[in-house]
């Protein structure tokens, strides 16, 4: 069902993949990936389509994640790349796509915006009703709960009065008097035409494919709930911080817990601004939270390849993703990168470790003698070298190896040689 819901979107993004690659000409005019006049005219006339189909269904593969924008420019995203063997990333862009229903079918005109975004923020009831009675509802019953929910949801924003004379508090909004029931007919229309349910006789189901959206959505919810260190409310950074002392297992139930309760579009650039910061801790965890996210995050990894700080880390991601065993994932890095890596890790020891940690850290390196790794570590300009070679002189029980690590340290200290 998903792929059929998607097949036309599907197959104008292919379009524009195979006709307006790079060095072609652009797909969009204004820098939000918007076809242009001209552009839209040549795929209906290649594909034997109206102009207006064109659009909705570029509309549609935007939503859906089979184009994504970057910048100024349009590109394919990885739903399509996988549309053919795997099944789960159609699954997801069909999910993108009933997660921005309102978007895919905006609102007739003549509606208070603040009503609208009242009957958006209640229709997850209003769905989680009707997947519960797992059959038709009558939209009448329907809009008794939509009118239930947008009223707990206008209370909620009251603020309490303080001082015996206050006043109750008055409906600020326009709105609040507007009849719910055309809203309430765009809002189930709508997910109809995104195939998330049917509408007729009076009544609304949920179809197969929204049916299990809608539980997928709950069990969000409850994995959500069952955070065991409570970091969901955190930001990335400090939920990151509260997994440093977790085992693997229950760091990765936290990440799960985290991720379920946020779209994984801004849960991914969060973790990768917490990966550019100074803590070399933080980058490794916010890579492994992206292990756990999967598919989704393929095309940000990929794009910070260009920067020193993450390009490791990137690399190795991306070579576990494209199916390499993680103990030979290190392979795909150059001697360079292995060595800026090397020191990234020990920097994170250094700071959040213990001492004998740092000294068995000098077996992952990649070169053989201890020597080499100086001449190596001096050479690859980590800001941090100078503090990572003095915590492994001092935590080393080895004098003479000690004392070399020092003067490596001081002649980088020095810039001498």
């Amino acid at each position: 069902m998903a792929r059929a819901g998607l097949a036309d979107a599907a197959r104008v993004a292919r379009w524009a993949d195979a006709v307006l690659g790079p060095g072609r000409d652009s797909a969009t005019d204004d820098g939000k990936a918007t076809l242009s006049d001209a552009t839209a005219e040549r795929a209906a006339r290649e594909l034997g389509l109206t102009v207006e189909q064109v659009r909705a269904d570029w509309d549609t593969a935007r939503l859906a994640g089979l184009v994504e924008v970057h910048g100024d420019s349009a590109r394919p995203g990885w739903r399509l790349r996988a549309w053919d063997r795997d099944d789960s990333a159609v699954l997801r862009g069909w999910v993108a796509l009933f997660d921005a229903w309102s978007l895919a079918h905006p609102e007739p005109a003549g509606h208070e915006p603040a009503a609208v975004a009242e009957v958006v923020s209640a229709m997850p009831q209003v769905l989680s009703f009707l997947q519960l009675s797992a059959g038709p509802v009558p939209v009448p019953q329907l809009l008794d709960l939509l009118e239930q929910r947008v009223t707990e949801l206008r209370t909620e924003r009251c603020e309490i009065p303080y001082g015996p004379e206050a006043e109750p508090p008055r409906p600020a909004e326009p709105a609040a008097d507007a009849p719910l029931a055309p809203l309430l007919d765009w809002a189930l229309h709508a997910l109809a035409a995104v195939g998330a349910l049917t509408c007729g006789d009076g009544q609304a189901t949920l179809t197969p494919l929204g049916n299990w959206a809608v539980w997928v959505k709950l069990e969000q919810i409850c994995v959500a709930a069952q955070s065991p260190a409570g970091n969901i409310e955190q930001s990335a950074e400090a939920m990151l911080r509260g997994c440093a002392q977790l085992r693997p297992n229950a760091a990765r139930a936290e990440y799960r817990a985290w991720l379920a309760a946020r779209p994984v579009g801004s849960a991914v650039t969060e973790l990768l601004a917490a990966a550019r910061g100074e803590d070399a801790l933080l980058r490794g965890l916010a890579f492994e939270a992206l292990r756990v996210v999967g598919a989704p995050a393929e095309p940000d990894v990929r794009a910070v390849l260009d920067e020193p700080t993450l390009r490791p880390y990137a690399l190795l991601w991306l070579a576990e993703h494209d199916g390499a065993d993680p103990e030979d994932a290190h392979e795909v890095l150059t001697r360079e990168e292995a060595t800026w890596l090397w020191v990234d890790t020990a920097a994170a020891v250094a700071d959040h470790g213990e001492a004998p940690l740092l000294v068995r850290h000098l077996e992952s390196a990649v070169q053989p003698t201890v020597p080499m790794l100086l001449d190596e570590v001096r050479a690859v300009g980590h800001p941090r070298t100078v503090q990572v070679l003095v915590a492994l002189a001092a935590a080393h029980p080895d004098p003479a190896l000690a004392k070399a690590v020092r003067r490596a340290a001081f002649q980088v200290h020095t810039g001498g040689d």
